[in-house]
């Protein structure tokens, strides 16, 4: 998962987003589904920001994808925060679910 700063144009955060897949493919590893989840208040503030463009990726990779993933998101000045999580064995890949975006209304 990656929060890309809030004043990048949606064209940029594509941009961002894109530059982080190639990264992942060119380092031999497979990018498969990239879920943009938009624009997003964050949980706390993180450097004088409240929102951030949210993305989430999944994709295969070996330690050498993960050393250089790892080490350009750290020092990229586009990028909030980033998790990576390795996914147990028996995960089976289904598409991401989109997020929830509407608010529950109450029932009575």
């Amino acid at each position: 998962m990656l929060i890309v700063i809030p004043e990048l144009d949606e064209e940029q955060v594509e941009s961002t987003i894109g530059r982080f897949r190639t990264i992942i493919e060119r380092t031999g590893g497979e990018a498969e589904d990239t879920n943009h989840w938009g624009k997003r208040k964050l949980a706390y503030e993180i450097d004088h920001r409240k929102d951030g463009f949210y993305a989430v990726l999944q994709f295969t990779a070996g330690e050498r994808t993960l050393i250089e993933l790892k080490r350009i998101l750290r020092v990229s000045d586009d990028i909030l925060r980033h998790i990576i999580v390795k996914l147990p064995p028996s995960y089976s890949h289904q598409p991401l679910p989109e997020p929830d975006l509407e608010p529950a209304e109450a029932s009575a």
